[in-house]
């Protein structure tokens, strides 16, 4: 182990040591505080901020993608990472590098004690591992450093700790329900939290949402004085069309019409993700009135990735890895499963998070899934695998329960092997999805 990735696994312990993400505040200010030490790093580069409840990341990754095809030097935030937690800064397209991240933690170091006992003088808890998160990223940015930060929430909006950033473009991926316990019970009262990253002046772009959802959208852009446009009005994906590896897709921008682009990405909500991407640039670059050139587009679409969604970790059998983690984005999955890949029967290995709507995620899941091998992730939220087992045969499916992914993936690969046409999808968490690809790696399960 190198010395680099000895400090910056140091960080990732003493981030972890801290209350975890599953433990949120709604709080601003004093991640606010420790910027303010800081000199307030996140003012040094322009910041486009995602909100939503599904293709948040996937979105935020093209748009970074176009971005850098520009010519401009790009910072990443998502969350959360899959295999190491540096996945969830990137730099120019690429994991920022153990050494640099060691570097921005021991600028922050210093106040992070400062602020601890500011907090407990309050009565209030300490700084937790998302909001250090937060600022290690806007740190690690501006010393790149960056000209523009794609910036993803972790949780909602309005109280993110990302918030603490001022968005020069606000976009809007489908609002539905998730995190109700925290968010609120209805899509119009996550919005309301959601809509908080609209700063005055900014410009704001939106995938489709229902007529309750996009009330509140417009009304606090208007709140704000900030132009917004909606897919499906002011711009649009026209067309998805099967390729191989992924697809072809015709979008119409702000600033005008894309004829047929390559798009190595599964699924037309992919496709919308990059046609919400398309608008978002075309705000930032050009206020909504300046084309992408072609040649930037076709790069930058050619270029995109998104790991964990619809992706690839392994053949003979076939083994797809998806976030997919609320019934919204199950049904996400489902539709592309049947579009874009041409299997007779799907072994589907699931795992949740406790506080997810297990039984909402395997409804949505049935009509393709042959069968369902219930696991967990090595995680103290995971649902165990018998929780999992009595939500699928409660909605009339036959389950087995397996300990953990090793074991999951042992039984799906078996039971993939005596079929004909039969694949294997991996979804329900991004973390057991993590767990997944890792283990792909491991034991090489691409030929």
């Amino acid at each position: 182990m190198t010395d680099a990735i000895a400090r910056a696994d140091a960080v990732y312990r003493k981030l972890v040591a801290r209350a975890g993400e599953a433990w949120v505040e709604p709080r601003l200010e004093r991640t606010a505080r420790i910027l303010e030490y800081l000199d307030n790093p996140q003012r040094t580069y322009r910041v486009v901020h995602i909100t939503g409840t599904n293709g948040k990341t996937s979105t935020a990754r093209v748009i970074e993608s176009l971005i850098r095809a520009h010519g401009l030097r790009t910072g990443l935030f998502t969350s959360p990472h899959l295999v190491r937690f540096t996945e969830r800064i990137l730099i120019d397209g690429e994991p920022i590098s153990d050494e640099a991240v060691a570097d921005a933690w021991d600028e922050i170091e210093p106040f992070i004690s400062l602020v601890d006992a500011e907090l407990e003088a309050e009565d209030q808890n300490p700084l937790t591992y998302f909001e250090l998160l937060t600022v290690l990223a806007f740190v690690a940015c501006a010393d790149a450093p960056v000209d523009v930060l794609v910036l993803e929430v972790g949780m909602g909006g309005a109280w993110d700790s990302t918030n603490t950033a001022d968005g020069d473009v606000a976009v809007f991926t489908p609002i539905d329900l998730d995190h109700a316990n925290r968010l609120g019970d209805t899509p119009e009262q996550i919005s309301e939290v959601k809509a908080g990253i609209i700063k005055p002046g900014a410009r704001v772009v939106s995938a489709r949402q229902s007529p309750q959802v996009a009330a509140v959208l417009r009304r606090v852009a208007s709140e704000n004085d900030a132009e917004i446009a909606f897919a499906g009005a002011e711009f649009d994906l026209l067309e998805a069309k099967l390729a191989v590896g992924g697809q072809l897709v015709h979008v119409r921008g702000l600033a005008g019409s894309y004829g047929e682009e390559y798009l190595p990405l599964y699924g037309r909500h992919q496709g919308e993700n990059a046609a919400l991407a398309v608008a978002a640039v075309e705000s930032l670059i050009g206020g909504g009135a300046q084309r992408i050139a072609d040649d930037v587009r076709t790069e930058a679409f050619a270029q995109a990735t998104s790991p964990g969604r619809l992706q690839l970790v392994g053949t003979e059998p076939t083994i797809l890895v998806d976030g997919a983690h609320n019934p919204h984005g199950a049904r996400a999955l489902v539709a592309a499963l049947g579009e874009y890949f041409d299997f007779d029967e799907w072994g589907v290995v699931l795992g949740a998070m406790a506080d997810k709507d297990i039984a909402g995620i395997i409804r949505e899941l049935a009509p393709v899934t042959t069968h369902l091998f219930a696991t967990e992730a090595d995680a103290e939220r995971s649902a165990s695998a018998d929780e999992v087992a009595d939500a699928a045969e409660a909605s009339g499916l036959r389950p087995t329960a397996h300990p953990n992914i090793v074991d999951a993936i042992e039984a799906a690969r078996a039971w993939a092997a005596e079929g004909e046409k039969r694949a294997i999808v991996v979804a329900g968490s991004i973390l057991l999805g993590g767990e997944a690809i890792a283990l792909a790696r491991m034991e090489g399960w691409k030929r």
